[in-house]
């Protein structure tokens, strides 16, 4: 932030609504991207100042003319201009995600959840699966902080998850969701490359947010992805290089009546391409029906 706005605003702003408005000014003016959570600086804006004042996320208006101590206005000026300065996605400036109606901590460390699969989950896959309650196994590759696998532990009640990584910094946070959320006793975290340790371990449902951004997209990115780790987003030049592996392997490692759900970005036209032979069906997901496909065991074999 400009010495100048800063100086000025703490000589000057008073009140949560000052702040607000303050916030939005310097975001629209820095050309912020906003994909981690928020869609527009006024959301953003609103999110990092009751967070950083300890207030209800969902309650604003009561507090918009409640005045700051002078302690309270450094700290929201501080993370108002780590936003902008710095760039630093809110999630990790929060320590703090959303994905459906649960919150999950993330750190630099893990890629911000943001996963259409989460909107599926909790309609528990219906109506590809018919019954939630015999779901016994689940494997979520590619699990980054675990909120997919947490997730899934909430809508089949009876199932045990497995949850891979090949990176042991991005289970560390897992680790602290699944604890978090008492969930010890039914997701198992394992770091592996992919299927590398899964020999014999066969799942009623497998499901993968994996990485996905072609080359040329991922050379494009704004600043706020480049605090994500690389290997958790790129996948070669089509996008393409985990999924392959995936459905290389997923039969092998899929019951009978298993099925698979993967979600691949703005990739379908290449998957159909490179996999001509596969009779994938699309999910429909709020963004429309080209980002999540399904594939059942017998499909694969």
């Amino acid at each position: 932030m400009d010495i100048n706005h800063f100086s000025e605003a703490s000589a000057s702003l008073k009140t949560v609504r000052d702040c607000l408005r303050f916030a939005v000014s310097r975001f629209n003016e820095a050309g912020l991207f906003f994909g981690h959570g928020s869609g527009n600086a006024y959301d953003e804006a609103a999110y990092l100042i009751l967070h950083t004042l300890n207030l209800p996320l969902d309650r604003l208006e009561p507090f918009l003319d409640a005045k700051l101590t002078q302690s309270e206005l450094y700290d929201v000026l501080d993370i108002i201009e780590r936003r902008t300065e710095q760039r630093i996605p809110a999630a990790y400036l929060t320590n703090q995600a959303w994905l459906g109606d649960l919150s999950f901590y993330v750190d630099e460390r893990v890629i911000v959840p943001r996963s259409f699969i989460a909107e599926l989950l909790r309609e528990q896959l219906s109506p590809w699966i018919k019954d939630a309650d015999r779901v016994g196994t689940i494997l979520d590759m590619c699990t980054g902080s675990a909120c997919l696998a947490i997730l899934s532990a909430k809508a089949f009640r009876n199932a045990y998850i497995d949850a891979v990584d090949l990176s042991a910094d991005a289970l560390d946070v897992a680790q602290y969701n699944v604890t978090d959320y008492d969930l010890e006793d039914r997701i198992t975290l394992i770091e592996s490359d992919m299927f590398t340790k899964l020999k014999g371990r066969k799942y009623d449902l497998i499901i993968s947010n994996p990485p996905y951004v072609d080359a040329a997209s991922f050379a494009a990115l704004p600043q706020e992805y480049k605090y994500e780790p690389e290997q958790a987003l790129a996948s070669g030049k089509d996008g393409l290089n985990v999924t392959r592996v995936i459905l290389e392997h997923a039969a092998e490692h899929l019951t009978s009546n298993g099925i698979l759900v993967v979600e691949i970005g703005h990739n379908r036209e290449a998957l159909e391409a490179a996999f001509p032979d596969l009779p994938f069906t699309w999910l429909n997901v709020s963004a429309g029906d080209e980002f999540v496909f399904l594939l059942h065991h017998n499909d694969l074999v």
